[in-house]
């Protein structure tokens, strides 16, 4: 009778333990999933904030002096040069020295992400002294299905059917928004369109990067130390080769006649390189703790405010057929965010069950072994008591 009572208690207190245990997991996995989607946004929204200030800004710019290549040189170099200063900074208050890649790695792996990234950055600034902010902005927008390809090719993600509905939606909506466009220039479209295939292999390569616990780059300011001089070594001949003889003979920088308006012009450019710094090292932040699908596809809401801005601050033209486009093309970004999320929850649930699973069969194992110690103290309690 007793034994059947302790058998009786016995599975009661299992069936209460399992209880409280999916209550565990349930709201380990409900917090875990609440802190990261919360740690996402906010680093999205310092995305948005330079990624929108950072696009109007150069537009204007770049519309303004024509020297789009000589100022994104400029602006590598002052990324570079506070790049140095912040580690510098770190390194002196860590007392820890920073990373330092040999010849061999940076070669052959910061290298190509460096080359891609310059030719991105200087074809997509190139692109704003001929198309509209609308058309940069949805060209660019692209960039999504590029990255979709490369992280295939590079198995940074598995094959799913809702990818290529993705890819549909946004090839159609992008063609849809640059048919019969009124103010459509085909140098322009090419250069921003060659600019997102550049795009999609060089956040690929960053995340692979980033991510990678070999390199040692997992600290953003560190990535963009060691990427930015490949930046301008990509930049510098294309830069010379197209806009060198105009910078050197034009008066709004080495044949000035004016020092305020050389002071101003300078000033502009020097804002603009500390922009282009924080959107990058906001950009690598969201890298570091997502990949490069969720930072391309974050610009759901960022391409919405900068069409609806460029409409209402530079009169840019859309017709119906074209937002028409532009509904199909944020349609497949979203239906991407949607599934992502999804993904990624479920994700999160499998670890936290194999975590649990794992502690479950450690206690289990302790409990045999308490029961075994409890069962041994019992049987020489009964030999001492017989003799």
């Amino acid at each position: 009778m007793r034994r059947l009572k302790h058998r009786h208690k016995h599975k009661e207190l299992q069936i209460t333990v399992k209880k409280r245990d999916r209550g565990i997991k349930s709201s380990f996995c409900s917090f875990y999933f609440i802190a990261g989607t919360l740690k996402t946004l906010t680093l999205i929204f310092f995305y948005y904030l330079f990624s929108i200030g950072l696009t109007f800004y150069n537009r204007h710019l770049f519309m303004e002096s024509k020297l789009a290549l000589f100022a994104t040189m400029c602006h590598l170099v002052i990324k570079f040069v506070v790049a140095s200063l912040a580690r510098l900074l770190l390194e002196y208050k860590t007392k820890t020295p920073r990373v330092v890649l040999d010849w061999n790695t940076y070669i052959r792996h910061v290298a190509p992400a460096g080359l891609a990234s310059s030719l991105d950055i200087g074809l997509s600034n190139w692109s704003f002294e001929m198309i509209t902010v609308s058309l940069y902005t949805m060209s660019k927008s692209t960039a999504v299905v590029f990255i979709l390809f490369f992280s295939l090719v590079f198995r940074l993600e598995k094959f799913r059917w809702s990818l290529v509905v993705v890819v549909l939606l946004i090839f159609s909506g992008l063609m849809m928004f640059t048919y019969h466009s009124t103010q459509f220039n085909t140098t322009g479209f090419i250069l921003v369109m060659t600019a997102s295939v550049l795009a999609g292999l060089r956040w690929t390569l960053a995340q692979v990067l980033l991510q990678k616990d070999q390199i040692g780059l997992h600290n953003p300011l560190d990535m963009m130390y060691h990427i930015q001089p490949w930046m301008m070594v990509a930049l510098l001949p294309l830069c010379v080769g197209v806009e060198g003889l105009f910078v050197s003979t034009t008066e709004l920088y080495f044949r000035f006649s004016d020092w305020s308006a050389l002071m101003s012009n300078i000033g502009a450019v020097v804002f603009g390189g500390c922009l282009g710094f924080m959107l990058e090292l906001s950009e690598y932040l969201l890298l570091a703790h997502t990949s490069s699908l969720t930072l391309s596809i974050s610009g759901v809401f960022k391409e919405s405010c900068i069409l609806a801005l460029g409409y209402l601050v530079n009169h840019d033209r859309l017709n119906f057929f074209n937002m028409l486009g532009l509904v199909l093309c944020l349609l497949g970004i979203t239906v991407h965010v949607i599934t992502s999320a999804l993904m990624g929850r479920r994700k999160l649930q499998r670890k936290v069950n194999r975590r649990a699973a794992s502690i479950e069969i450690l206690t289990k194992r302790k409990q045999v072994e308490s029961d075994d110690s409890d069962s041994d103290k019992v049987t020489l309690f009964h030999r001492d008591h017989n003799r």
